[in-house]
């Protein structure tokens, strides 16, 4: 929707909001939080320092030096295949290891599929942090109220992220 001066503005959703901010990030050499939140509102979206810094932190934003010099904020990380993933597998437990702790109570796994028992109306919570996550090997995740099915690519890669998520729910 736009107003009477051409200006765009979106729903005021989550998803929007990562949405604006990843155009935003391509569209404009963006050096700090506050011009990062100028331009959002531009677009009617009002956002506070606190959930701007969790969102850019969500995305894998990174503060990166450009050809000329300017520090700015870029989503690319420029780094081989094989970093840029373990780099994002890092990323992925850094992030999981705040929520998962607290709320898994098992993790199993059967042939290319792990089942995460979770508390009672934790499932499709922990379904989400799971696939916000691009891993390699999990293909995605079904959730009901205190299970969640995590569908794997094999077997093999079903008992090494079974073991990894073990892992990060017995951090703490």
């Amino acid at each position: 929707m736009c107003d009477s001066n051409g200006a765009l503005h979106r729903p005021t959703s989550r998803n929007a909001r990562l949405h604006a901010i990843e155009e935003a990030l391509a569209d404009h050499v963006v050096t700090s939080q506050s011009q990062l939140s100028q331009i959002l509102a531009d677009q009617g979206i009002e956002v506070t320092q606190a959930t701007l810094s969790r969102d850019l932190d969500e995305m894998n934003a990174v503060k990166t030096r450009l050809v000329d010099g300017t520090v700015a904020y870029t989503l690319e990380v420029h780094a081989p295949a094989d970093e840029a993933a373990q780099f994002s597998l890092e990323r992925a437990q850094a992030q999981m290891a705040k929520v998962l702790p607290g709320l898994v109570t098992s993790v199993a796994h059967a042939r290319n599929l792990i089942v995460v028992h979770t508390s009672s109306g934790a499932a499709q919570y922990v379904a989400s942090v799971v696939d916000k996550h691009a891993v390699d090997g999990i293909l995605g995740t079904i959730a009901g109220d205190d299970t969640v099915m995590v569908i794997c690519t094999d077997d093999a890669l079903a008992q090494t992220r079974a073991d990894w998520l073990l892992s990060i729910a017995s951090s703490q």
